[in-house]
C-alpha cells in the first residue's frame, strides 16, 4: 500500500540503498538503518507499518528481535532477509514469527512482491512450536535458489500436520527431506517411521502397513503391530509410493479419509494420529492419468507438493556437499582428504545420473581408496571414467520407456549440452520443427510414401500434411520402406 512506511535494518550499505531505491519508487516512505538498536527504538516508538530486517547486524541479531517484536507489537510484519542460506535459518525465522524469509541475493521484484502481500496480509495470531537448539545438526546442504525454495516450503509446514508429497530422481535426498519436515514439526518428539513401498511383497504390504493380529493367516503366530501403529503420534514415510498395488491404495485412501483403520484379522478399528509424507521417483500425474495410481488418494497426499532438485540443477552446492561429505568420512575413521580447484571443477561439470547419493560414494571412496592427502583432478578424472563405464547412461532407452520420457531424455540431454547457448526466444518453435520432421519423415516411409494413410494416422488433414512436408524439405520416396 502506497505511502506505508517500511523499516529496513541491514549493515550492508548498498543492500540499503538498492531496497530503500526500489520501495521509494513503488510510493512507500522508507527509514534505513545498519544496527537493530535502531530498529528496535523505531518498533517501540510505533513507527512502520513493516520491518525488512537482516540476520547478521554488528550490533545484534535480527532473529532474536523476532520474539520482541511480536510481543510488543504482535500486528507488525516482518520480513527476515539472510546470506546464511541454510534450512535452520529459513525454519527459525518462520517459527519466530517472520512473514517471510528471503535468502540473499535476491530478486527485487521478489521483494516489492513480497511487501504487497506482507502489507495486505490480515495477522492472525497462531502458536509457534518450539524452536529448534542452535546446537542441532544441519539435517540438509545447499545454497542455490533450487534449494532455498525447498527450505522455504519446509519452514512454512513447521506448524501444520499437512500432508506432503515428495517428488524427485533417484539419489536427490527426498529422505532428507521428510526427515526435515518432521524434526522441525510439532510432532519432532514423536517416532519417525519410513517403509519403502518397493521393497515390500504385494501379498504383505497390509500386514506391513497396519498389522495384523495372531492367527490372521498361515504363519501369523503372534500380533504384530504394523508401521501406522509403530508411528502412531509422530510421522509416517511412505517412500517409494508410485510402486504401491491398487488394492493397497484403496485401503490407504480409506484410512487417510477415515483416520482409523482394522489390522488384518482384527475386529476393532484403531484411531491413527500421525501425519503422512509419501515420495516417488515415478511421475505420478501421468500414472493417474494412465489409471495406475488412485486420482483422490494422489489427491489426499500431494497437499503440499515438494520437488527435490537434481544434482545437475544445483551444481554449486557441489563444493558444500563435497566438503560436508569429506568431515563425515573423518567422522568415519577415514584420513581426511582435501580437494583441488581444477578437481572441484571437474566434480562440478560432471554429469551426476545417480546424483547427491553418487557424489557421497565418491568422495568416501576417494577418502578410503587414496593415500595422496590432496586429490587432484587426475583422480577424479580417473573416477568418474570408471563411473560412467559401470553406471547406465540418462541418455540410453529404458525397457517400457514410454514416448514422452524418450523425449524427455533426449531433450535433457539437449539442455545439458547447450545450456549456456538457449536461444532467447523461440525454442519452442525450433523443437516442434525439429520433433515433426522425423514423425512425418518415419511416417511417410513406413506407409511407403502413401500421404493419405500417413495423413489419416497422424490426424493430419491431407493438404496439411502436403504443406508441412513441403515446409519441411521431406523427400516422399515409395516402394523403399516398411510397411504398417
Amino acid at each position: 500500500m502506497a505511502g506505508e512506511t517500511i523499516l529496513v535494518a541491514d549493515d550492508d550499505r548498498a543492500i540499503r540503498t538498492v531496497l530503500g531505491q526500489a520501495l521509494n519508487r513503488q510510493g512507500y516512505d522508507v527509514r534505513l538503518t545498519g544496527n537493530t538498536a535502531t530498529l528496535w527504538s523505531w518498533v517501540e516508538s510505533g513507527l512502520g507499518a513493516l520491518v525488512i530486517t537482516d540476520v547478521v547486524m554488528p550490533d545484534g541479531n535480527g532473529l532474536d528481535l523476532l520474539p520482541q517484536i511480536r510481543k510488543r507489537r504482535p500486528d507488525l510484519r516482518v520480513i527476515v532477509m539472510s546470506a546464511q542460506n541454510t534450512l535452520l535459518t529459513a525454519v527459525k525465522a518462520t517459527e519466530k514469527g517472520a512473514f517471510e524469509y528471503l535468502p540473499k541475493p535476491f530478486d527485487l521484484s521478489e521483494v516489492i512482491d513480497c511487501v504487497g502481500r506482507a502489507l495486505a496480509f490480515s495477522p492472525e495470531t497462531s502458536s509457534q512450536s518450539e524452536q529448534p537448539s542452535d546446537g542441532e545438526k544441519l539435517p540438509l546442504i545447499g545454497r542455490t535458489p533450487a534449494m532455498q525454495e525447498v527450505y522455504r516450503v519446509i519452514a512454512r509446514l513447521t506448524a501444520t500436520d499437512l500432508s506432503a508429497l515428495i517428488t524427485g530422481e533417484s539419489g536427490t535426498g527426498k529422505e532428507l527431506i521428510a526427515r526435515a519436515l518432521h524434526d522441525f514439526s510439532k510432532r519432532k518428539a514423536g517416532p519417525f517411521v519410513a517403509v519403502n513401498m518397493a521393497a515390500i511383497p504385494k501379498d504383505l504390504i497390509e500386514s506391513e502397513l497396519f498389522g495384523h493380529e495372531k492367527g490372521a493367516f498361515t504363519g501369523a503366530t503372534s500380533r504384530y503391530a504394523g508401521r501406522f501403529e509403530q508411528a502412531q503420534g509422530g510421522t509416517l514415510f511412505l517412500d517409494e509410493i508410485g510402486d504401491m498395488p491398487m488394492e493397497a491404495q484403496t485401503r490407504l485412501l480409506r484410512v487417510l479419509q477415515e483416520g482409523e483403520y482394522m489390522t488384518v484379522g482384527g475386529r476393532q478399528p484403531i484411531k491413527t494420529d500421525i501425519r503422512i509424507v509419501a515420495a516417488t521417483h515415478r511421475d505420478i500425474k501421468r500414472m493417474v492419468q494412465s489409471g495406475h495410481f488412485r486420482e483422490d488418494l494422489f489427491y489426499r497426499l500431494n497437499v503440499v507438493p515438494i520437488r527435490v532438485p537434481s544434482l545437475r540443477e544445483r551444481k554449486d552446492d557441489i563444493p558444500d556437499l563435497v566438503n560436508h561429505f569429506l568431515s563425515h568420512a573423518v567422522d568415519q575413521g577415514l584420513p581426511s582428504k582435501t580437494i583441488t580447484p581444477s578437481a572441484m571443477k571437474k566434480l562440478k561439470d560432471a554429469r551426476w545420473p545417480g546424483n547427491v547419493r553418487e557424489l557421497e560414494n565418491l568422495v568416501h571412496r576417494l577418502a578410503a581408496l587414496y593415500a595422496q592427502d590432496d586429490i587432484d583432478v587426475d583422480v577424479i578424472e580417473a573416477e568418474l571414467s570408471d563411473q560412467q563405464n559401470i553406471l547406465p547412461d540418462r541418455n540410453t532407452p529404458n525397457e517400457g520407456e514410454s514416448m514422452s520420457e524418450a523425449i524427455e531424455r533426449h531433450l535433457r540431454k539437449y539442455f545439458e549440452a547447450h545450456g549456456d547457448d538457449l536461444p532467447a526466444s523461440g525454442l519452442y518453435a525450433q523443437m516442434l520443427k525439429e520433433f515433426e520432421h522425423p514423425l512425418i519423415n518415419l511416417c511417410l516411409e513406413y506407409t511407403d510414401g502413401n500421404q493419405i494413410k500417413s495423413a489419416d494416422i497422424l490426424g493430419l488433414n491431407r493438404n496439411t500434411l502436403r504443406k508441412k512436408i513441403r515446409e519441411l524439405g521431406i523427400p516422399v520416396i515409395r516402394g523403399t520402406s516398411k510397411r504398417i
